[in-house]
């Protein structure tokens, strides 16, 4: 007959501070809590120009379901957002418009290149279409496809999530703004 093995007891503390602080509370830095909170609250600005807006719609679909990720309501005001979605082609005519549009955005913002026509150009090689919105405003992530499939913007989302969890959250000496 084989012997039977016990798991091991739980330590518990002893003392009432100690038991108390290790059912309730959770140590960590601070800019790391803050990173973490902005990782899954992410508010949208979706600049949708042309067929990719498509498939932008059914990322809040259940199939994808991009609440999972804390960025489902989109927000139509610059100013309530900080994610801006550069959603299609853009054309010379509206790159000062999105160029305002970033501006307008309070700091940390992030920007998604989503569809080739955002990222280069895509097919469209003419005089009216900026070849890429990373001329006029930087870009975070680059989400590639024609159109993009919503698993690729899942995808792009997530790369977006790490790269805001990673960035520092602490205040620069003498700036009263958090970058």
């Amino acid at each position: 007959m084989a012997k039977r093995i016990h798991p091991p007891k739980p330590r518990l503390a002893t003392s009432g501070e100690q038991a108390l602080l290790g059912d309730a509370v959770v140590l960590t830095r601070l800019d790391k809590a803050i990173g973490w909170a902005r990782k899954y609250s992410i508010f949208p600005y979706p600049f949708a120009t042309a067929c990719c807006a498509m498939e932008y719609m059914s990322l809040s679909m259940s199939p994808y379901d991009i609440d999972r990720f804390g960025a489902l309501l989109p927000r139509f005001s610059p100013r309530q957002a900080d994610l801006i979605m550069v959603i299609g082609t853009v054309t010379m005519r509206q790159a000062p418009i999105l160029k305002r549009v970033y501006e307008q955005m309070a700091e940390p913002k992030w920007v998604m290149a989503f569809g080739a026509c955002a990222s280069t150009g895509g097919f469209y090689d003419n005089y009216t279409t900026l070849p890429g919105i990373d001329m006029i405003i930087p870009v975070d992530v680059y989400v590639p496809g024609c159109p993009p499939r919503p698993e690729g913007v899942l995808d792009g989302l997530m790369a977006l999530q790490r790269k805001i969890q990673a960035s520092k959250q602490t205040p620069v000496a003498g700036d009263t703004a958090v970058r």
